[in-house]
Formats: C-alpha cells, structure tokens, sequence
C-alpha cells in the first residue's frame, strides 16, 4: 500500500533517487500523452490529454462532456493501436472530465521542452510584464516600507518603464 503520509521537504531534496523517478515519471506521461493525441483528431488534441498510467489502466482528461462522448467513439481505435504499438501490457482506458483543460492552452511538448535537461532556454518563450501590471505594483510599493518596496519597484521596473527610486535592476541600495 502507498504510504500517502506528509512528508518534509527537506526529506525530498535529501532523497536525489526520489526527485529522479518522479521527474521521470512525469516525462514519460508527457511522452505517452503526445503519442496518445499522435492517434487521436486534430479537434480532440486540445480539449484531450493523459492524467496516469497504473496498473494497466490509461486515465485520460477531456474538457467537458462532449469530447468524453466523442472520445468514446475513438476509444476502441486507441485501445488497439496503444496496445499493439506502445503498451502491450493495456488493459483499459478511463476517462475522466476535468474543465481546467479548456483554461490551460500550454500544450505537451512544452511541458516536455521545458523540463527536459537537455531543452535550450531559447525555445521557451519569455514572460512578459505588462505596463498595466507595472503601476499597480508602483502603486503597492508606494504603500509599503523597506525591502519589500524595493523588491516591488525592481519587479516594476522589468516592464521597461523607469522606476524613480534609487533601487534598480542592475545596482543594490
């Protein structure tokens, strides 16, 4: 049986060998998940994506109740071609419905981009700082005292506005 107790996170970082299967893990749902949606419509690949593999059962996400309903069309289609392509051992697909798919537009190969260790941090885009957001954090800083305010008016200052106290990017107070 699982042990699904609390543990600490100091453990975790201690225990490299545990931090390694997950990683590893994840990596090969975010394989499986593109090979899966490699099978599927183009329509499903949006709205469709694998939650877990255990025990020989596939769980699969789709967004809302139609695509589960056209996905039980495609199920006996992808039960064999999984089966005879990549995972002999396949017993059954479940499929579950989880509307945080049609919010989440971040797609599985850039998951596996970004976590991969050889990805290039050039193939990631950069976040960007709205100048909206900007005032607003000029605003908070300018109700607050100390570290805090400096480290508000730094984080605005990365919108490319100039920020008028003495604390910027490049320099420490």
């Amino acid at each position: 049986m699982r042990d699904s107790r609390p543990v600490l996170l100091d453990t975790l970082f201690d225990d490299a060998d545990l931090l390694r299967n997950v990683q590893q893990r994840a990596i090969a749902l975010l394989k499986l998940n593109k090979a899966v949606k490699a099978l599927l419509p183009k329509q499903l690949h949006g709205y469709c994506r694998v939650a877990n593999y255990r025990q020989g059962v596939l769980v699969l996400e789709v967004a809302n109740a139609s695509w589960l309903v056209r996905l039980r069309y495609e199920q006996p289609m992808l039960l064999s071609a999984l089966r005879t392509e990549i995972l002999p051992s396949l017993a059954s697909i479940d499929i579950k419905i989880n509307p945080k798919l049609t919010i989440n537009n971040q797609t599985a190969a850039d998951l596996v981009r970004s976590y991969t260790p050889n990805a290039s941090k050039d193939d990631t885009p950069m976040r960007k700082l709205s100048e909206q957001s900007a005032e607003q954090l000029r605003d908070l800083a300018a109700r607050c005292q100390g570290k805090l305010k400096e480290k508000l008016e730094r984080l605005a200052a990365l919108a490319g506005e100039r920020v008028t106290s003495t604390a910027s990017r490049n320099k420490k107070p």
